[in-house]
């Protein structure tokens, strides 16, 4: 084991890095990114570094000194990976060819797009720090947003927009917004955080195309309307790079298929982050995340499972997610793809609490407008207490006395 490389420069990648010279790894470390930037947090991208006031650049996670000099780390930035040969014990990037003799695998994802739509100047996406300015910049001159999803990132987005005084519209394909995330009852809330922030949802609409509409575009639905927008943004969503491994042999579908202790079925190879899919058995089910905790966790559990070739241990995290509409704190904790749920609180004022169970066990919460409760949930939550038990305590915490039952998601 003299050296670890690294494919991904991202908090995922540099929690591995930083994983394994504490574990003591002595060996060269690689770090490859496919962007020209050190390792940054995109959580900020569709939140503070849209506002009007925000800085110009992205903050590193760790600036380059502390990389080359601290960690001892050897920084190939710039050069997207394009193949991993396992018999060789080669990755391929940047048209170089870098030996390793550990790996681990953190690529990430890139957004999906509308093929139709996506060529349109005024189309924006947003998942790097140049999607950032480039969205910042454009919004510094809009009236009105069209943002194509109703998911997390572009809800944030809307939030962010509406407080710089911009005309934002939704545009939804599906009747019941976020229902894979947190359920179809409590989505349809969250939409109505929306519309009281006057952000206009537009549910069951796809898009046709875009046309020109004097200084900005036009974006078609396919029933005919026609929403103007001087910006749009596509949030629809993202797709694991894996294409780069498409010969290496690994097992791949939604992501790299891993084992439990993120293993990828081959010596000294481990996977993290967005791409990494694996069984938690705590669990009792297959995941891939898109959150930050679970990048870091994950991160530091590769860099362990890649270089400790006699350790196999399994990997399992409480799901953990956050975001911010409107001034208000949106907060995940547990599993939600659960078959009851229940919203103890007042959802009006937009100050309540989502509780998801399975088999009269507490097994995930949403907590919005309530972030002093999102911690103590969890600690329920850790302990499996009984349903009763989880919503007595809800009821217990809630100021105001409306409880509301909401049909199993």
């Amino acid at each position: 084991m003299d050296r670890l490389v690294v494919v991904g420069a991202s908090l995922a990648g540099l929690r591995a890095v930083e994983s394994a010279r504490r574990i003591g790894f002595t060996g060269e470390i690689v770090l490859v990114g496919d962007e020209d930037r050190l390792p940054y947090d995109r959580p900020p991208l569709s939140k503070a570094a849209l506002a009007a006031e925000s800085s110009e650049d992205i903050p590193p996670l760790r600036a380059e000194s502390v990389l080359r000099d601290d960690l001892g780390v050897t920084l190939t930035l710039g050069s997207p990976a394009t193949a991993l040969d396992v018999v060789d014990q080669v990755v391929y990037a940047g048209g170089e060819r870098i030996r390793y003799s550990a790996a681990v695998l953190a690529t990430g994802c890139r957004t999906r797009t509308l093929p139709e739509v996506a060529s349109h100047p005024a189309v924006h996406v947003l998942r790097t720090a140049d999607d950032a300015f480039a969205l910042r910049k454009a919004l510094d001159g809009a009236r009105t947003l069209a943002v194509v999803g109703a998911g997390f990132i572009g809800s944030e987005v809307a939030s962010v927009a509406r407080a710089r005084g911009i005309d934002v519209t939704i545009v939804e394909s599906s009747g019941a917004p976020l229902a894979h995330a947190v359920g179809a009852g409590p989505g349809a809330l969250l939409t109505q955080l929306h519309e009281q922030n006057g952000t206009r949802v537009l549910l069951d609409s796809t898009v046709a195309t875009v046309t020109d509409r004097g200084t900005g575009a036009g974006l078609v639905l396919t029933d005919g309307r026609v929403v103007d927008a001087d910006v749009i943004v596509l949030a629809i969503g993202v797709v694991p790079n894996i294409e780069w491994l498409t010969s290496s042999g690994l097992d791949l579908g939604d992501g790299i298929l891993c084992g439990a202790d993120l293993g990828v079925g081959v010596k000294g190879v481990a996977a993290a982050g967005d791409v990494c899919n694996w069984p938690d058995h705590r669990w009792g089910r297959r995941f891939r995340m898109e959150h930050w905790t679970n990048a870091a966790e994950q991160g530091a559990h590769a860099a362990r499972t890649a270089l400790r070739l006699d350790v196999a241990e399994p990997f399992s995290t409480m799901p953990y997610f956050w975001s911010e509409w409107y001034g208000v704190k949106i907060q995940q904790v547990g599993r939600v793809d659960c078959d009851e749920h229940l919203v103890v609180g007042d959802h009006e004022s937009n100050r309540y609490v989502v509780l998801y169970g399975h088999g009269g066990t507490l097994l995930g919460a949403l907590t919005v407008g309530r972030p002093g409760e999102t911690m103590k949930l969890r600690r329920l939550i850790e302990q499996r207490v009984d349903w009763a038990e989880a919503v007595a305590f809800a009821r217990s915490r809630t100021i105001s006395a409306g409880t509301t039952g909401l049909p199993s998601s």
